[in-house]
């Protein structure tokens, strides 16, 4: 990503000293002498021929002059010529932007290792023919139509916790208040999970109050866990950096804004490998001990987050932000969608009396982060085909011939793909296409990340042909008498479940492309004032996709799966195509759309 406010035509610059370069008679007339030559003749006082200036030596100061022009008189900031040479690197990061990133490591243990096993808990029955673990017995269909709306729930509630840490706690205090209320849904969860609880028929109320609880707690995390990492890094303009070897290279907050969130995006996937371990743990152990770990892994977190506090950087809260945004909002649409028309000067051109608190600075911080957040609209789509990796994966696995593995552990492949691909793209592969020429911007990665969710997507529906098409029970894996073991269990088709593994790789790259870029976006393009609001606004496409998960469920049974995942990748394929044709220009608009640099010279002013 660019740097993404260098242009600063409508802010007044530092004037430069000359360059201290000492030039001979650059010019044959010119009285600009400082050896003591006469004019004209090129010569010093002690008329020495060896002191004139052949045309070669007038040349080369020229280029010296051109040269020393182009350099920083102050090495902190560079120069236009600079910026188009040097290359430009990322800073490093700030010690509590590392805890932070720990710290959402824990909860997203915490998140990831109780929803794993849910599919599971949900689908089967406590003893089920299968063999696999379980315990209310809803079916597919039920149990991926709850995980859909759990989804939905995690990711609607962020809307509140911007509200709340925007307007009234700010985002620290919104983070550890949200916290304890998602201690007490996992609590909930942990207890009616107990065998004892399972058989009193205690797990699906004890699961249905679970997912309220914990979604409200997540709601108040989400929205502000992310903008809060990327405040704890303060820097907002280039500046030149001489490295170890000699190198000058521009420090650019951009590019460091990118690494803070693949870092913190790095920490999300190390932390849902816990389903590794509950997904293991409800096999050999029980769904109770599958959520004891997440609880325990939280209870770090959290006194991670109280200890650390002195060292945060921690913005208070801004007030009536998200109000005066919907009230200015308001005066738009009674005006036919006229924005402008709620900055006060135009209100007080026309002699309303309405009393504004706000200004006209606000407004148009607020078109901007309208304008960035169309680009959001197209990601329901996205999360709906992503969506399926947490249930009807889950399942086509459990289809597949497992040799003793669990069914639910193969989503963990994509964390770890996301894990060695980070540091592979952060480090090795952005960079090589910078210096190529070709800058992977916002739009061009979204837009690629949609692709591969396509690209996957249509290996899904490829995959569960070839489940269809295999003994002993063809389109109804499992169900048929021929599947019948001695032990009274059955047998799944026979494919591997180790061809599901290139679903999960692609949808990685697509994760980081996509998903990655959104949180960046979502903060990169928020006035300071809304940074969790917009965040959420962000988190709340994926509500949204869950959403559309939901209400495709019903396609979610045998035989029609095929048709399932293949209406998915099409979709993701259509989705790609148009969010290009509109936002391309975007790419080259990054500068006028608000940025780092930008924001700090707004508030100076």
């Amino acid at each position: 990503m660019p740097p993404l406010a260098s242009t600063r035509g409508n802010y007044a610059s530092v004037p430069q000293a000359e360059p201290a370069v000492e030039l001979d008679n650059l010019d044959a007339g010119s009285s600009h002498n400082r050896r003591g030559q006469a004019p004209g003749t090129g010569l010093g006082t002690s008329g020495d021929s060896s002191a004139i200036d052949t045309p070669e030596v007038v040349e080369s100061k020229r280029k010296s002059i051109d040269t020393l022009s182009n350099l920083s008189v102050n090495e902190d900031e560079p120069t236009d010529g600079e910026k188009l040479s040097l290359r430009k690197v990322p800073d490093n990061l700030p010690w509590s932007a590392s805890l932070i990133a720990i710290v959402e490591l824990c909860e997203r243990f915490a998140y990831y290792g109780l929803s794993g096993p849910f599919q599971n808990y949900m689908a089967n029955k406590y003893h089920d023919p299968s063999g696999l673990p379980g315990a209310i017995g809803l079916g597919q269909h039920g149990a991926t139509l709850i995980s859909s709306f759990f989804q939905f729930w995690c990711y609607l509630t962020p809307i509140f916790g911007a509200v709340v840490a925007d307007q009234y706690l700010g985002k620290y205090w919104t983070i550890v208040y949200f916290s304890m209320v998602y201690m007490a849904g996992i609590v909930v969860l942990f207890l009616t999970s107990l065998p004892s609880s399972i058989e009193a028929g205690f797990a699906l109320p004890g699961l249905l109050t679970a997912i309220l609880v914990i979604g409200l707690g997540t709601g108040g995390i989400k929205s502000n866990v992310s903008p809060l990492i990327a405040e704890q890094y303060e820097e907002t303009k280039q500046r030149i950096k001489t490295l170890p070897s000699g190198e000058r290279v521009i420090v650019d907050p951009a590019l460091t804004i990118q690494r803070i969130y693949m870092i913190f995006y790095m920490c999300i996937n190390i932390g849902s490998l816990s389903a590794i371990a509950t997904s293991t743990m409800e096999l050999r152990i029980g769904f109770w001990a599958a959520y004891l770990l997440p609880l325990c892994m939280f209870v770090v977190g959290f006194v991670l987050i109280v200890i650390g506090k002195n060292r945060y950087v921690i913005k208070p809260p801004s007030g009536s932000v998200i109000a005066n945004s919907f009230k200015a909002l308001w005066i738009a649409i009674i005006n036919q969608g006229d924005l402008d028309a709620a900055k006060p000067s135009v209100q007080r051109s026309f002699r309303i009396q309405r009393k504004i608190q706000w200004t006209d600075t606000f407004v148009e911080e607020l078109k901007n982060a309208l304008l960035a957040c169309k680009v959001f609209c197209f990601y329901p789509i996205y999360w709906a085909a992503f969506g399926q990796m947490s249930n009807n994966f889950i399942s086509q696995a459990g289809q597949m011939q497992l040799h003793g593995i669990p069914n639910d552990i193969m989503q963990n492949i994509d964390p770890f793909a996301v894990i060695c691909l980070i540091p592979l793209m952060d480090r090795y592969a952005y960079p090589f296409l910078r210096r190529r020429g070709f800058v992977m911007r916002p739009i061009t990665r979204i837009t690629f990340g949609f692709l591969f969710a396509a690209l996957s997507m249509a290996y899904a529906s490829f995959l569960q042909h070839l489940i269809y098409a295999s003994t002993p029970c063809f389109d109804a894996p499992s169900a048929c008498p021929d599947s019948l073991r001695p032990d009274g269990t059955h047998e799944p088709n026979r494919v591997h479940v180790v061809f599901q593994t290139p679903a999960y790789l692609v949808l990685a790259v697509s994760e980081i492309l996509a998903s990655v870029t959104g949180l960046e976006y979502a903060f990169t393009k928020a006035p300071a004032s809304m940074k969790s609001f917009i965040m959420a606004l962000y988190l709340l496409t994926t509500a949204v996709g869950a959403m559309i998960g939901g209400l495709i469920s019903p396609f979610a049974r045998d035989p029609l799966l095929v048709g399932l995942y293949g209406g998915l990748a099409v979709a993701c394929l259509v989705t790609a195509g148009v969010f290009w044709m509109v936002f391309k220009k975007y790419n080259e608009a990054e500068y006028d759309m608000g940025g780092l640099e930008k924001e700090e010279d707004e508030i100076a002013t």
